[in-house]
């Protein structure tokens, strides 16, 4: 059963800018059913065929012979070779929607997508499920915490219960898992962290010691939703530092891992310059930190950061869903430990947003916004707490208590 992805709106406009699209994220996102849906009528190649990769890398100047635009390259990653190719067949042919290609390995490609293929090629990127998605709600618009942006999504409204947004931070958001409830949580994800190390990790970036590497994964889900400690997340694995900013660089580029940089500003002289790390999947997250039930993980110790994480990723999501490769989020925290979760800048504007799991949010919850106020040339708009209420009110000025399901 295909579901429809809220990234191809994006897609379809993408085809007929460029000659070429090129869609990345971490694997089983849906990435190949989506372009295999999409560009019907192309011819499909995929490299993991290893009498297709054979010819493409031994033989890349007659490849697109045998497979003449348009085609869809499924895991072009493994063959970079074919880049120039391709660009020579979109500077003959001047014509767009020609080559659709998918790539899990993102730390690898975009080295040779810049090299080769610059101006020619749309980059989008698509990450697991949003709640939307799953939802089958078809509104589509980047998150703001606007009086018109939630009257808009008031109208497309489909409420969660409490047990339901657990589930769905528990179970994570691969559209395997998500639409076969009957799939066993635990044997998909310890198979997926078994084919990324032996897939993307190991074949790319050659860790020497894999079973660190898991642990360098538990190390950095532990802490997501917490300020990026190297030094720290080095020591518990045992681990140089230089090490440990080269495998963190691994789970970024490959969308594993989500680094919220801090707000900067020339006034802001007592602001953190660390950024605070997220995981992209929180099912993956409670994988590899044990929580291995929804119930357990709402009422651990880790809940908070959880559902921090959960939101933070689904923000992430509408952004990449319009298109928008690098979403103008930051966070703010200073050496007086005055914190905001989260800042959405808009044409100069900031909006600020807690994040609390709890349903009763209080005005104290966004103490810290009036830092914002200090900032020469800026502008506070509206913000609030991102929480479980199930209403949608007014918590003091401009600022509301968000429900989780407006997201």
């Amino acid at each position: 059963m295909y579901v429809n992805r809220h990234l191809e709106t994006v897609l379809q406009k993408a085809s007929k800018m460029f000659g070429a699209v090129l869609v990345t994220g971490p694997r089983q996102v849906g990435k190949t059913t989506l372009l295999r849906n999409f560009s019907r009528g192309a011819a499909y190649v995929t490299l993991d065929d290893p009498m297709q990769l054979h010819a493409a890398i031994e033989e890349p100047s007659t490849f697109f012979k045998d497979n003449d635009p348009p085609v869809f390259v499924d895991e072009i990653q493994y063959a970079p070779n074919l880049f120039p190719y391709i660009k020579m067949q979109v500077d003959e042919k001047q014509g767009k929607g020609l080559f659709y290609l998918s790539g899990s390995q993102q730390f690898k490609l975009m080295k040779n997508v810049g090299e080769s293929l610059a101006g020619r090629l749309g980059v989008l990127n698509l990450l697991g499920f949003s709640m939307r998605e799953y939802q089958k709600s078809s509104f589509n618009e980047a998150f703001l915490p606007t009086q018109e942006y939630f009257a808009r999504r008031k109208a497309e409204l489909k409420p969660l219960s409490y047990d339901e947004l657990w589930k769905l931070i528990h179970r994570g958001s691969m559209p395997d898992l998500l639409l076969n409830e009957d799939y066993d949580w635990q044997l998909f994800y310890a198979s997926y962290v078994k084919t990324y190390i032996e897939r993307d990790v190991r074949e790319l970036t050659q860790v020497g010691d894999e079973v660190k590497f898991i642990k360098f994964m538990i190390a950095t889900a532990s802490v997501t939703g917490q300020l990026l400690n190297l030094t720290s997340l080095a020591r518990d694995v045992g681990i140089s530092v230089t090490t440990a900013e080269r495998w963190l660089s691994i789970l970024v580029t490959s969308n594993i891992v989500y680094l919220l940089k801090p707000y900067a500003n020339n006034v802001l002289k007592r602001a953190v310059k660390t950024p605070k790390l997220y995981f992209l999947d929180t099912g993956l997250a409670a994988y590899l930190t044990k929580w291995t039930t929804a119930a357990v993980l709402k009422n651990g110790a880790m809940a908070g950061a959880f559902f921090e994480t959960f939101v933070i990723a689904e923000i992430i999501k509408s952004y990449y869903n319009q298109g928008i490769a690098e979403p103008p989020l930051y966070f703010y925290r200073d050496k007086e430990q005055q914190e905001i979760d989260l800042l959405i800048e808009d044409n100069g504007v900031l909006y600020p947003l807690e994040m609390k799991k709890h349903a009763d949010p209080k005005v104290s919850d966004t103490k810290a916004f009036a830092v914002l106020d200090s900032i020469p040339g800026i502008q506070r708009g509206c913000g609030g707490v991102i929480c479980t209420y199930d209403k949608l009110v007014t918590l003091k000025d401009n600022d509301k208590v968000i429900p989780i399901a407006y997201i």
